[in-house]
């Protein structure tokens, strides 16, 4: 449908007043909020991210595009509850106890809303107990972990083996990321999944929740 092509070109370029417009438009015309949602705004995000990924873009851009995925998302969200309808799954995402940082935590938060997953973001400094009992409570499938001190990885393993000893494990998949973590750290600790940017992630992700979790 042109009008949601529309929307996902305005998204990509960051118009934030043109997609809540278009995306009223849709809804008055009585576009199903499910096909807003998966045809304009996350086609458009996928898009982006997928620019975003190839260096084709950067992060400003990726912001301005968030911007407006949110306008279009505050208009749908009534409808999406209203028609109940699902996400592509449930993350929480958190930096690591001891650790500050959170710029690529928020990117990885942003770009997995726009991929159309609900997300759970514990911030930063955020206690393996915490990380834990969140997922279990929320019924996620998915906790992602970054880090950007080498001193801090090892609540990442902490996460893990909370989540073995408690059963949940296999229920629960875990992602890692952040400047000093690598493959070969995620399968050293036992983590399902290694993001090595925010686009990769995502791509992590949603393997994961496919129940296809691989390093790479």
């Amino acid at each position: 449908m042109e009008l949601l092509d529309r929307i996902a070109t305005s998204l990509q370029e960051g118009d934030d007043v043109r997609v809540a417009e278009l995306t009223r438009q849709a809804v008055a015309e009585e576009v199903p909020a499910r096909q807003v949602l998966d045809h304009g705004l996350v086609a458009g995000m996928n898009v982006v991210g997928r620019l975003f990924r190839d260096h084709e873009i950067f992060l400003p851009d990726v912001l301005l595009a968030a911007r407006a995925m949110y306008a279009g998302l505050d208009i749908l969200k009534p409808l999406l509850v209203s028609e109940n309808v699902p996400t592509a799954g449930k993350v929480v995402i958190g930096t690591v106890q001891g650790d500050l940082h959170d710029i690529g935590k928020n990117l990885v938060g942003i770009m997995l809303r726009g991929a159309g997953f609900e997300v759970i973001d514990l911030g930063n400094d955020v206690a393996p107990e915490k990380f834990v009992e969140t997922a279990t409570r929320e019924d996620a499938q998915v906790i992602g972990m970054s880090a950007l001190l080498t001193t801090t990885m090892t609540g990442m393993q902490r996460v893990v083996q909370l989540l073995d000893a408690k059963g949940q494990r296999g229920r629960v998949k875990t992602i890692i990321g952040g400047a000093p973590v690598t493959a070969e750290y995620a399968r050293e600790i036992g983590a399902d999944a290694f993001g090595f940017d925010a686009a990769s992630a995502v791509e992590r992700v949603k393997e994961l929740t496919a129940r296809e979790g691989k390093y790479k």
